[in-house]
């Protein structure tokens, strides 16, 4: 970007923005004025707090279809088994969820499959769960499609026991010449029902033996009971650690740490909102010139969304307060890494594929550790007690660095040929 001059930088703006967006860009005072200095593009955004962060019904109308396309595109976890295998026990034991035990969470999205957003508000990933198993020429297709829109894996779930699997073996046939999924995790449960062990280990063998002999190789798997004769379950914190391994977001949302500290525990309740804001913000990168427009706000929706679970006002002095606790530091580096990315993205080829995901990166973990900050300085705040810039700002980069994998697997997962529809780039 230093070899750009301001000639060629306006040259590319006037070449891929239309009228009209520039009138939303410039004339309404959703971003601060451009400039170029020292041949590269320098966006203040945190230093002209009042110009980014306004509202308009075309600006919240473009959040809104941002938004949608985000929820249309979570990280999936596609279940395939039998009835009766415990699929959705399985989603309802690691989310937590009792709507997913007895389906009433879970929504048709195909013939024969339905899926279970978690949360049901705001959500960061869902469940596919596959019912047309057993149906005469079950035909996984349009289930393929679904799962492949976003970062994905096959969770196989066979009840310890049952060795006849022709219909999901059948299926996983189908799933493994489409050459869309590549990842790939044997969920045994009800292992408790089998009380001898070396036949408990024989029948998870055998099982494992039928999935791999279509897969061609090993596959990893997990030993699971959620009713246990006395209560409780057996095996879930590894069945957790087996998602995490192949859908990063699975360990940020969904791994509770325990915590001596209550504001830790309060931002537990709260992260998954935190990861879906970040999610969108992503997301509003994939096409040239909306990061622009849509990060600051949704960055500021976020804000006040955390402003109210925290009992706090929140307000331009408030935001002002905060940024100048984190540091001109951050401020600047952010400011002109964004502005940089989203010229980036207007370069013809190169732009549109490497750009648009850097910034998309970037996106999501900045407005993550924004988030983050914010959880901290308002917990404290609403107690009127202090808490030193220094632990803010390190507090800042720990959580950037806590979900570069989560952002960089689900900028990854958007499929090439599913982008926001044309209107949302006009």
């Amino acid at each position: 970007m230093n070899d750009l001059s301001k000639k060629s930088v306006s040259q590319l703006i006037s070449k891929r923005f239309s009228a009209n967006w520039s009138s939303v860009l410039a004339g309404e005072g959703w971003l601060p004025k451009c400039r170029v200095e020292n041949g590269s593009l320098n966006m203040s955004l945190f230093g002209k707090v009042r110009q980014v962060y306004r509202s308009s019904g075309e600006n919240e109308n473009l959040l809104n279809q941002v938004s949608l396309y985000h929820d249309s595109h979570l990280p999936t976890l596609w279940l395939l088994g039998k009835t009766g295998a415990g699929k959705s026990t399985l989603v309802q034991s690691i989310t937590g969820n009792s709507q997913a035990e007895i389906g009433k969470g879970f929504r048709p999205c195909t013939r024969t499959a339905r899926q279970f957003a978690f949360p049901d508000s705001k959500p960061v990933l869902q469940f596919v769960d596959t019912r047309g198993l057993s149906e005469s020429g079950y035909d996984a297709t349009e289930d393929i499609k679904i799962c492949t829109k976003q970062g994905h894996a096959l969770i196989i779930v066979m009840k310890m026991g049952d060795t006849e699997q022709g219909d999901v073996l059948r299926a996983i046939r189908q799933i493994k010449f489409s050459q869309q999924i590549n990842n790939y995790l044997l969920v045994h449960t009800a292992v408790h029902a089998v009380q001898d062990l070396k036949e408990r280990e024989r029948l998870a063998r055998y099982n494992c033996g039928q999935v791999e002999e279509i897969l061609g190789s090993p596959i990893a798997s997990v030993a699971v009971d959620f009713k246990l004769p006395e209560g409780g379950t057996d095996g879930v914190e590894g069945l957790v650690g087996a998602l995490s391994d192949m859908l990063p977001i699975v360990a940020v949302a969904l791994r509770k740490r325990q915590s001596s500290d209550e504001e830790v525990r309060k931002f537990q309740q709260l992260q998954t909102k935190l990861l879906w804001y970040s999610g969108v913000s992503g997301v509003s990168d994939i096409v040239p010139g909306i990061g622009l427009v849509a990060v600051p706000g949704i960055q500021w929706k976020m804000l006040t969304d955390l402003a109210e679970s925290y009992g706090t006002k929140w307000n331009k002095s408030a935001l002002a307060e905060l940024l100048g606790a984190l540091g001109a530091g951050i401020g600047v580096r952010y400011s002109m890494k964004f502005g940089t990315r989203q010229v980036v993205k207007f370069l013809p080829g190169w732009g549109q594929t490497v750009g648009a995901a850097s910034a998309a990166v970037m996106s999501f973990c900045t407005t993550y550790a924004i988030g983050r900050v914010a959880c901290k300085y308002m917990y404290h705040k609403h107690r009127d007690e202090d808490v030193s810039n220094e632990e803010l700002r390190d507090l800042f980069y720990s959580a950037f660095d806590s979900v570069k994998a989560v952002a960089g697997q689900e900028v990854a997962g958007v499929s090439k040929a599913d982008r926001l529809p044309p209107k949302a780039s006009e």
